[in-house]
């Protein structure tokens, strides 16, 4: 059974940093795809942020966090991480991790992924 717990979520001013942890089990990251995405309100699609390649060396960005945002993996902790700097208030949005079971092929849209986490609630005042 697969399970991701995101976690990190709070309020922030705006410039400020902020890192979001997900720890994922029934998954074997070397065979997975994993990613962050968000949505900033229930009426409004999701939105792929981030994700990191089942190898572990690649990874690709939304232009609207390109330079802000990193995404990490640690596999000994089974977690990985959306490291957010410089936090804009077009940021807040409830943050979800994901995860899809692909070894070469990188998921850049949300409706990609088979896995998701319960979301995390990241909110940027200005």
């Amino acid at each position: 059974q697969v399970q991701l717990v995101e976690s990190g979520g709070r309020v922030v001013q705006a410039g400020a940093s902020l890192r979001l942890s997900c720890v994922a089990s029934g998954i074997t990251f070397n065979t997975h795809a994993l990613g962050w995405i968000r949505q900033t309100s229930s009426e409004k699609e999701r939105e792929f942020v981030a994700v990191i390649n089942a190898a572990g060396d690649t990874t690709y960005y939304a232009d609207s966090v390109k330079g802000r945002f990193t995404i990490s993996r640690d596999i000994t902790k089974n977690t990985v991480y959306l490291e957010m700097n410089n936090l804009k208030p077009s940021d807040t949005a409830v943050y979800y991790c994901a995860a899809e079971p692909v070894r070469y092929r990188i998921p850049v849209t949300p409706r990609e992924y088979d896995y998701w986490g319960q979301g995390t609630q990241v909110t940027v005042s200005s």
